[in-house]
């Protein structure tokens, strides 16, 4: 993998438990409104997106079609968060209220799962070769995946931050 997207990575989690770290259990689990995520559910979502992209690229590696997709510039489309993406219900977030070192205990472990497993690809260009569909953006290079995990936990950051503005977290 190269250096930038595991820079990516490694800061935008970084990133990310700096905003949580310090919440009480209850601004964890304190919601917007009742249709909208907790900061809790959001970091819980996100550690399921992590997940099933571990098990969308071992799929896609098993794949035997080697035809070169359509690049997507990953970045316009996941930043922008004018453009509400539904949650398929495989990585909704459990409505049970979390605690915080709990969810950085499965932030942990599953970061560590993607890296253990994209350690096994012996030969990583293959990863640009073959794709498998993203419920959001359609057929996605399997590179394009990675990618996709610290940008759309990018995404979630600006909405946790937004959540703690209204709820007068000040930190």
């Amino acid at each position: 993998m190269n250096n930038l997207v595991n820079d990516n990575l490694f800061e935008t989690r970084n990133n990310l438990v700096k905003e949580i770290t310090l919440l009480s259990d209850a601004q964890f689990n304190s919601k917007p409104d009742r249709n909208k995520w907790s900061i809790a559910q959001v970091c819980h979502h996100l550690v399921l997106v992590e997940e099933a992209t571990i098990k969308a690229i071992a799929w896609g590696l098993k794949e035997i079609d080697r035809s070169q997709k359509e690049r997507k510039n990953v970045q316009l489309i996941i930043l922008d968060r004018t453009k509400k993406i539904k949650a398929p219900k495989m990585v909704g977030p459990d409505v049970e209220p979390f605690e915080v070192h709990q969810i950085i205990d499965l932030l942990n472990d599953s970061r560590k799962k993607l890296m253990t497993f994209l350690s096994t690809i012996e030969d990583q260009s293959i990863l640009a070769e073959k794709s498998v569909k993203h419920p959001a953006l359609g057929e996605l290079p399997l590179d394009q995946w990675i990618e996709q995990i610290y940008l759309h936990e990018q995404r979630h950051i600006e909405q946790i931050k937004e959540i703690k503005l209204f709820l007068d977290v000040r930190h």
